[in-house]
């Protein structure tokens, strides 16, 4: 039986979380079923999105589980909203929806990516990655900014997974000429993103200076596609992250990816052009004279 399509994110985030939550005290679905006097199928579809979720059903589960108030509060609050579309988020010091961002792209079939201004997280070594994440927040602990690189090193383990999903980078040109780090591993990292692109399932390509303005100007994006749920696009500015799952906005960004596939040198030439950067690395600088 195929999912319902047109879940809101909302409900797939407590979806997920109550499965994890019942996982984790290693119960099986009809074990929920047989405390709270309900049928196996009906705690399985509320865990793979088959079902509905309503707040009396979601509040006995977590109250069964001992789920702490915090927690409980948040996830309650998420079904009472639940029909609403896209879901905005202001950051603290942290993220909080990088795991909701791990998870759709672990069950996503196809994700495409567009970045202006690093590498994408995707993609991204563990040098790079604890540079840029500690030179864009400098109040970062030693452990926190860890938590973040473990947290994208995480991202890379679908690239390996069978089936792997298909997966497309777009960068700017501005990227690979971007000084973030020593020289060494920025050519680490231009290397690290050639061997991506040799990969079956990786497609990387760069837009080039010459294209001038193009619709990546707006900012970066990631569009995840799945096979049995809506398509969703995720977007991250300083400070804040959106989900966006209606279709005006995801269209919107369907026409953006277009506009730079046609405006993106090919892989061959992207490889090329990637090659000759990391190459330049290289080269002695000149001694003042």
């Amino acid at each position: 039986m195929a999912r319902r399509k047109g879940i809101s994110i909302r409900q797939r985030r407590v979806s997920a979380q109550l499965r994890a939550l019942r996982t984790a005290r290693r119960l099986s679905c009809k074990d929920i079923a047989a405390a709270l006097g309900w049928s196996e199928s009906k705690v399985s579809r509320m865990e793979t999105g088959e079902r509905g979720l309503y707040a009396d059903d979601v509040a006995a589960i977590l109250g069964y589980l001992q789920t702490p108030a915090a927690i409980r509060n948040e996830l309650l609050e998420l079904v009472r909203d639940g029909q609403e579309r896209n879901w905005h988020e202001i950051h603290g010091k942290l993220p909080t929806n990088w795991r909701d961002l791990i998870r759709f792209e672990n069950e996503a079939t196809a994700i495409h990516n567009y970045e202006s201004l690093v590498i994408p997280g995707i993609a991204q070594t563990p040098e790079y990655s604890r540079t840029v994440i500690h030179g864009a927040n400098p109040r970062l602990t030693g452990n926190e900014v860890e938590t973040l690189v473990a947290a994208r090193a995480t991202r890379q383990v679908i690239l390996g997974r069978r089936p792997a999903p298909s997966v497309h980078l777009i960068l700017d040109e501005m990227v690979l000429q971007r000084p973030v780090g020593e020289p060494e591993l920025r050519r680490t990292q231009l290397h690290h993103l050639l061997s991506l692109g040799e990969r079956r399932n990786v497609t990387v390509q760069v837009v080039p200076f010459t294209a001038g303005a193009h619709p990546g100007l707006e900012g970066p994006f990631v569009l995840l596609e799945f096979v049995n749920e809506p398509t969703l696009v995720y977007a991250e500015n300083r400070r804040a992250s959106s989900f966006l799952e209606e279709e005006e906005h995801v269209e919107r960004v369907r026409v953006a990816w277009r506009g730079l596939d046609a405006v993106a040198l090919s892989p061959e030439d992207s490889a090329r052009l990637i090659a000759n950067v990391a190459g330049e690395l290289n080269q002695p600088e000149e001694p003042p004279s």
